[in-house]
């Protein structure tokens, strides 16, 4: 049972993980699509850049939900820290590689937020506090965003939290 629940999740993972949710919010709020403005990427901090910041809001909460709404399901539904995973692994695939936008998606570190936020959310807020003190200290989100990818796996491990793997991945990916 637990392998078919998990087929079905990680399936609906990676497809919730796909919806390109800057592309929308910036239509919607501007007309304009990110991928021909600003850095060109589909995340929250262009998103705010060219369409404002209600709609970087926007995107970055439907991008953190897009990786906590399926971890969440996979976590209720009792599933193996293996399956929950993959689940998460799945969404966050998705936004890298969504299959409506020809498989060239975003960089994906608030849809990561969302997975760990769910599975460690102490893990999560030690990361964050890295990735603060380092956009704060050079100005640079992706700055921030890399060292907290490299900062999470560390912290998942500390916590003994059995999603260190999961983390490094993740993070080697970002």
């Amino acid at each position: 049972m637990e392998f078919i629940l998990t087929l079905f999740l990680t399936v609906g993972a990676y497809l919730l993980g796909s919806i390109p949710f800057g592309i929308l919010a910036a239509g919607y709020f501007e007309g304009v699509d990110p991928r021909e403005a600003g850095s060109g990427n589909i995340g929250a901090t262009n998103v705010s850049r060219i369409a404002g910041k209600k709609a970087g809001a926007v995107t970055l909460a439907c991008d953190v939900g897009k990786g906590a709404l399926p971890v969440g399901l996979a976590l209720l539904l009792g599933l193996s820290k293996m399956s929950v995973g993959i689940v998460g692994l799945a969404a966050f695939l998705g936004h890298l590689f969504p299959v409506f936008l020809g498989f060239k998606g975003g960089k994906g570190v608030a849809t990561a937020v969302g997975i760990f936020l769910v599975i460690s959310p102490v893990a999560t807020l030690l990361s964050a506090t890295v990735f603060l003190m380092v956009t704060l200290a050079t100005k640079y989100v992706s700055a921030g965003s890399i060292f907290a990818s490299l900062a999470l796996p560390l912290c998942l491990g500390i916590l003994r939290t059995g999603y260190a793997g999961l983390g490094l991945v993740i993070g080697a990916l970002i």
